[in-house]
C-alpha cells in the first residue's frame, strides 16, 4: 500500500522533534552561555581594547537546527558554539595572544577551570554534566573584528596549527542573517502557531507566547537539516570524512524552495544534490552550480557570505575521501528516507528507526493501533 505523503511527512516531523533540543534544555543552555558571557565580559584583556567584549551564539543553536549528537552509536551531549569577540584591532595583536586571553580568563573562574578541556584547534571547551545525563559542550571561540573583510560583522578567529597560530576569516552573524533570509517566508507562515503550541506545552518555562524564542520555531527547511544531520551521524562510521554541518546547512538552504511539507523539502534537496555526482565521475563535464570542481582537481563550495572561503577545501584529500563519503551518504539518505512511500508501513518504521537512531514504541488509542506515533 502506498503511504500518504502528508502522513509520512508528519511522521518525519515527529522524529525531528525527538532529536531536537527540548524547550527546557534550550533554556538551560541559554543560562549557561549567558553566565559564561558575563564572566568573559568582566575580564581585563588588554589596554588597547576599545569597548566591551561581544559574546554571541553561532551555528545550529543560533539557526534553530540543533540536533542531539551521536557518538560511538550513543546519544551524546549537545554542542553549543559561542563567539567571544574581543575589541582589539587585528593589527595590534596576534592569534596566540587572543586565544590565551580567553583561556586565561576562563581559568580564573574556579568552576570553569574544572570544566575546561584541553585547548582545541580553534576554541576552548567547557564540559557541563547535568543531573538528567544530558549535558552540554560549550565551545568558546576567541575572535577579533576583521577590518580586511568588506563587512561590519566579519571576524578573525584563532586557528592553532601544530605549535603555531594563525588567523582564519569567519562571519557567523552574516551567515545567520543569510540563513534567516532564506528561511523567512516559511518562518512567517508557521511562527505564531508553533510558538503558541510551545508555550502551551511548557507554561512554566514560557509564561507568554511572546516569550518563546524564534529558535524554537522550525520550518520544513530546519527540520530537513536536522533529519539530514542525524542520518549523517548514524551513517558515517568514520567522522573524519563525514559531511560537515556547515556544508549540509548551506546546500539545503540554497536548494530550499519554501516547501511547507517536510518530505517534499527533503526530497527536493536530496534530488538536487544528487545531480552533482556527475562532477565526481566527470570533473570536466561543464556541470556547474553550488558544488564546483576546480582546475587542479579540487572541489569548491563557497561560503554564501564570503565567496573566498571554500567549505570543501579538503574534499580532494585522501583520494577525495570526503567527496566520496558525501555522495555515498546522499545515496543512503535517499534509500532510507526518500524512497519509502511504496514500502510496507511496518518496514518504514523499522528502517527509519534504525537509520535515525531512534526506537519505535507500540501504542493504542481507544484499543486500536496508533501508527506513526512520535518515537
Amino acid at each position: 500500500m502506498v503511504i500518504n505523503v502528508n502522513e509520512y511527512s508528519d511522521f518525519l516531523n515527529k522524529l525531528a522533534e525527538d532529536i531536537d533540543i527540548p524547550p527546557r534544555k534550550y533554556e538551560d543552555a541559554v543560562d549557561r552561555y549567558q553566565d559564561v558571557g558575563k564572566w568573559l565580559d568582566g575580564g581585563i584583556y588588554s589596554g588597547a581594547c576599545s569597548g566591551g567584549v561581544d559574546i554571541f551564539p553561532q551555528g545550529s543553536f543560533c539557526l534553530g537546527t540543533v540536533t542531539r549528537p551521536v557518538r560511538s552509536g550513543m546519544d551524546s551531549d549537545y554542542d553549543i558554539d559561542l563567539v567571544c569577540k574581543i575589541p582589539l584591532r587585528k593589527d595590534q595583536t596576534d592569534p596566540l595572544s587572543v586565544k590565551k586571553m580567553v583561556g586565561d580568563r576562563l581559568k580564573e573562574n574556579e568552576r570553569y577551570r574544572k570544566m575546561l578541556e584541553e585547548e582545541g584547534k580553534r576554541c576552548w571547551t567547557l564540559a557541563y554534566s547535568e543531573e538528567d545525563y544530558i549535558g552540554f559542550h560549550l565551545d568558546v571561540l576567541p575572535a577579533v573584528p576583521d577590518p580586511q573583510m568588506d563587512c561590519d560583522t566579519a571576524i578573525a578567529i584563532t586557528n592553532k596549527r601544530d605549535s603555531s597560530y594563525a588567523w582564519s576569516a569567519s562571519d557567523p552573524k552574516g551567515y545567520a542573517r543569510w540563513f534567516d533570509e532564506r528561511n523567512r517566508a516559511a518562518f512567517d507562515l508557521v511562527a505564531a502557531e508553533q510558538k503558541r503550541l510551545v508555550q502551551q506545552s511548557v507554561p512554566m518555562v514560557y509564561a507568554r507566547v511572546e516569550d518563546v524564542p524564534d529558535q524554537l520555531v522550525h520550518t520544513s527547511l530546519q527540520r530537513a537539516i536536522q533529519i539530514m544531520k542525524r542520518h549523517r551521524d548514524i551513517y558515517c562510521a568514520d567522522p573524519k570524512y563525514a559531511p560537515i554541518s556547515i556544508i549540509i546547512t548551506t546546500l539545503a538552504a540554497c536548494f530550499y524552495q519554501g516547501e511547507p511539507n517536510l518530505y517534499s523539502a527533503l526530497k527536493n534537496i536530496v534530488d538536487r544534490l544528487t545531480a552533482y555526482k556527475v562532477l565526481f565521475d566527470h570533473p570536466a563535464s561543464g556541470f556547474s552550480g553550488l558544488i564546483k570542481r576546480t582546475t587542479d582537481g579540487g572541489w569548491y563550495i563557497a561560503n554564501p557570505v564570503n565567496p573566498d572561503e571554500n567549505f570543501a577545501d579538503r574534499w580532494h584529500e585522501d583520494d577525495h575521501a570526503r567527496a566520496r563519503m558525501f555522495f555515498s551518504w546522499l545515496a543512503s539518505l535517499r534509500r532510507d528516507l526518500i524512497d519509502m512511500l511504496a514500502q510496507d508501513r511496518s518496514m518504514v518504521e523499522e528502517t527509519v528507526a534504525a537509520t535515525l537512531g531512534v526506537r519505535p514504541v507500540a501504542t493504542k488509542v481507544h484499543g486500536k493501533p496508533r501508527p506513526w506515533r512520535k518515537f
